[in-house]
């Protein structure tokens, strides 16, 4: 507890490589909740100690896989029912991934706990930037409430520069 300002954690994790099962990292990290402000993020400070595998070939391949398409990639149900997701829209899967720690970062409390639970929907918007840009509807399931949170984010990504949240907000009727 630090006195008026909030709840200070200190946490050691060992982060595994989405890519590479088999290797982790260790990561220490400083998580601070204010005190009072329901609209503002926990500071987050944190070191990782090692590398994780390079994807830059496979960022590469899936970028020039998507800028090549004729019409836009739409998906719904993400994983489907029984836990699958195919291999060619696992990089959907990974950005949404992304892109929803970012979301419950911006929107978690001490008294939350927020898990990507399925991409609802997902389309592909073309632009005329070297971007790629994919507008989701990502269900958070909030493990305290149980409630499903259906969240639209607009997500830009390109190789070089990496992911960007341009837009998220609840859908209507889940404030």
């Amino acid at each position: 507890d630090i006195d008026g300002v909030g709840h200070k954690y200190c946490l050691e994790l060992e982060l595994e490589d989405v890519l590479d099962k088999d290797r982790t990292v260790n990561c220490t990290a400083e998580v601070l909740y204010h005190l009072g402000n329901k609209n503002r993020a926990p500071d987050v400070q944190f070191t990782v100690e090692g590398e994780l595998r390079s994807t830059e070939e496979a960022d590469k391949e899936f970028y020039n896989r998507i800028r090549s398409l004729e019409k836009e990639l739409v998906a719904e149900n993400i994983p489907d029912s029984h836990g699958n997701v195919p291999p060619e829209l696992d990089p959907i899967h990974l950005l949404a991934w992304v892109a929803s720690g970012y979301v419950i970062w911006q929107n978690s409390t001490e008294n939350t706990k927020f898990h990507l639970a399925r991409i609802q929907h997902v389309k592909q918007v073309r632009r005329s930037d070297e971007d790629l840009q994919f507008d989701y509807v990502v269900l958070l399931h909030e493990m305290v409430s149980q409630e499903v949170i259906p969240w639209e984010v607009t997500v830009l990504w390109h190789p070089r520069r990496g992911l960007r949240v341009s837009r998220d907000r609840r859908q209507p009727g889940h404030a």
